[in-house]
């Protein structure tokens, strides 16, 4: 069975920093390209940092040198670590899992991040 949870979202003041984790068994997560995405109240979702099932990274603009994506096959897992926080991160993130060889995708309930002093 397919799942996608994240964790690690939270409360953090700015210029902090936090980690968020994606566990995603049930599919060739190998095989998949594994994003981060993010959605404000009132905006539409943007993604944020992505990994493919080859390590290659890409990075927002805006995060580029502030977040960072890694993934661990042996545990399904990818990760986000954020550091440096700004109020204009706040948002819930999303994980997301594509395949590399089809249209097969799947995405998390997402875990909210709120930047605030």
């Amino acid at each position: 069975q397919v799942q996608v949870v994240e964790s690690g979202g939270g409360l953090v003041q700015p210029g902090g920093s936090l980690n968020l984790s994606c566990v995603a068994p049930g599919f060739e997560f190998d095989l998949y390209t594994m994003g981060w995405y993010r959605q404000a109240p009132g905006d539409e979702r943007e993604r944020v940092a992505q990994i493919s099932s080859k390590f290659i990274r890409d990075y927002a603009d805006s995060v580029k040198g502030r977040f960072t994506i890694s993934r661990d096959n042996a545990k399904d897992t990818v990760y986000l670590q954020m550091t440096d926080l700004k109020p204009e991160d706040t948002a819930v993130y999303y994980c997301h899992a594509q395949s590399d060889y089809g249209p097969w995708n799947y995405w998390g309930q997402g875990t909210p991040v709120t930047v605030s002093s």
